[in-house]
C-alpha cells in the first residue's frame, strides 16, 4: 500500500511509520499519571500534555505520541508491584506453570525485563533457578536487590541487550510483563529482547488486550506511560519483522483482560505453533479491530462514562454526602483528570503503598492517605479507582458497610456495588 504524504507536524506510527490521522480517544490535556506531588509542589507549575490516542490505518497499532522520554517517566517510579496481593498470587502461579511446562531448573536462567521490585523473580529464585532483573527505576530496583534479586538498572534496547548478552546474561526464559506498551521505540525494544534471549529460549510477555479495552470501555488505561495499546494481530506483525514468532497465546484476567504470548526465534522449531494464535487473530478481525469504524465509535463510550460519574458525584455533593477514593493507580488519574474531578467532589483517596501516602494526585491535587483514613472519616461512598482489582478491594473494604457506606466503580459503567 502506498502511503500518503504526511504534513510537517503529523505524528507517525512508532512501528510502521505510517502517518497517524485517525483518532481513537482524545482525553484532552493531562499530567503524567505517576507524577505524584509533594505538598510543597502544589503551587508550582505542573506540566500537562495531550492525551490523544491515534490508531494507525496500516498496522492498527493504537498509540500516543511520546512527549517525555522513558528516562524522565520511569527512572524514579512510584509503582511497587508487591503491594497488590492478587498480583503476587498471579506471579507465583506463573512461576509454577512455566517451571512445569518447560522444565526450567538450576541449569537455566530466568531474566525479567521491567522486573520492578522482584515480585516475580523471587518465586523462581525460591526454586533454585538463577534469575536476573532488568529494571530502569533505580528506587524500585533497590527494593529487589534487598530481596536478594540481582538487578541491572537500565532501559532495554538493542545496544543494552547486546551488552548483557556479551556478558553471558541471556535468558532461557525471558519475561516482559506489562512493559511492551511502555516503550516509545518499539522496534529497538524488540531488538533488545531478541538479543537477550538464548537461541532456543522462550520469551513470554503479558499486556492488556486492546479488544477488552474497546469492548469494556477501559479508556482510563490510556495514559502517557502507556505509549501503545496492543492487539494480537499487531504484536504478531511486530515480532515477525524482527524474525521472532508467536507460537502460543493465553487469555488471562489481569488488568481487565490481558494476553500472555509465547515467542521464540522464527528459525527455532523446538516449540510447535498452537492454533490459538490464528484463532484469536481471527476473532479480533470479527470484532472489528481491523476496521477504522470500530475505533471511530469509541469516543462516544468515553463521554458517557464521564457524564454518568459526574452526575453521580454532583448529586452526592448536593445531598451532603462525602465520597472518597480507594487506590492511587495511573488509570485513576486518567479518569479523574479527564472528568475534571477535584477535592470538592472526591475528598481524598487512600493507598496501601507507603511510597504514595502523604502525596497528592497529579493534576487533581487530591490527597493520598493510608487506608486507615476511611475508618476515621467514614465516607458515604468509596470510589474504587483500580477497578481491575475490584474483587480484592471489595473484600478489603467490607468494614465500610458497617457504617452504612457503599462502594462504587465507574468503569466499564457506573455501578453502586451491593
Amino acid at each position: 500500500m502506498q502511503r500518503p504524504p504526511s504534513t510537517p507536524h503529523e505524528p507517525r506510527c512508532r512501528f510502521c511509520e505510517a502517518p497517524l490521522r485517525h483518532t481513537f480517544a482524545d482525553l484532552g490535556m493531562s499530567p503524567l499519571s505517576n507524577s505524584f506531588l509533594r505538598a510543597e509542589q502544589l503551587n508550582r507549575m505542573e506540566p500537562f500534555y495531550p492525551l490523544h490516542a491515534y490508531v494507525c490505518a496500516e498496522c492498527f497499532l493504537v498509540q500516543l505520541e511520546a512527549f517525555e522520554t522513558p528516562e524522565h517517566i520511569f527512572s524514579d517510579y512510584a509503582y511497587f508491584s508487591s503491594y497488590a496481593e492478587s498480583w503476587l498470587r498471579h506471579a507465583e502461579a506463573y512461576a509454577e506453570t512455566m517451571t512445569q511446562r518447560f522444565g526450567f531448573g538450576p541449569s537455566h536462567r530466568v531474566v525479567e525485563v521491567a522486573s520492578n521490585d522482584g515480585y516475580l523473580l523471587q518465586y523462581f529464585a525460591r526454586r533454585g533457578i538463577p534469575v536476573l532483573g532488568v529494571e530502569p527505576a533505580a528506587n524500585v530496583a533497590r527494593s529487589a536487590v534487598e530481596k536478594g534479586i540481582p538487578t541491572e538498572v537500565l532501559f532495554l534496547g538493542e545496544r543494552t541487550g547486546q551488552a548483557l548478552a556479551a556478558q553471558g546474561k541471556q535468558g532461557d526464559l525471558l519475561i516482559g510483563n506489562n512493559v511492551l506498551a511502555h516503550v516509545p521505540d518499539l522496534n529497538d525494544f524488540v531488538k533488545g529482547l531478541r538479543a537477550l534471549l538464548k537461541p532456543q529460549g522462550i520469551l513470554t510477555m503479558e499486556f492488556p488486550h486492546l479488544l477488552n479495552l474497546i469492548e469494556q470501555g477501559q479508556f482510563d488505561t490510556i495514559y502517557h506511560e502507556h505509549f501503545s495499546y496492543l492487539s494480537l494481530y499487531t504484536v504478531e506483525q511486530v515480532f515477525r519483522r524482527h524474525e521472532m514468532a508467536l507460537f502460543d497465546v493465553e487469555e488471562i484476567p489481569t488488568h481487565g483482560g490481558s494476553l500472555r504470548i509465547f515467542v521464540r526465534y522464527a528459525a527455532d522449531r523446538t516449540h510447535a505453533s498452537s492454533p490459538r494464535v490464528e484463532a484469536l487473530i481471527a476473532r479480533e478481525e470479527r470484532a472489528g479491530l481491523r476496521s477504522l469504524a470500530t475505533y471511530a465509535a469509541f469516543p462516544a463510550r468515553i463521554e458517557q462514562v464521564k457524564l454518568d460519574l459526574l452526575e453521580f458525584l454532583l448529586q452526592a455533593r448536593r445531598a451532603g454526602k462525602v465520597v472518597a477514593g480507594y487506590g492511587a493507580p495511573a488509570k485513576g488519574n486518567t479518569l479523574l483528570n479527564y472528568c475534571g474531578i477535584r477535592t470538592d467532589l472526591l475528598a481524598y483517596t487512600v493507598d496501601r503503598s507507603p511510597q504514595k501516602q502523604g502525596l497528592f494526585l497529579p493534576g487533581t491535587h487530591i490527597p493520598i492517605h493510608a487506608p486507615e483514613e476511611l475508618a476515621r472519616t467514614r465516607p458515604d461512598y468509596v470510589l474504587i479507582l483500580p477497578w481491575n482489582l475490584r474483587e480484592e478491594i471489595t473484600n478489603q473494604l467490607r468494614p465500610v458497610r458497617d457504617w452504612g457506606g457503599r462502594l462504587i466503580v465507574a468503569i466499564p459503567r457506573l455501578e453502586v456495588l451491593p
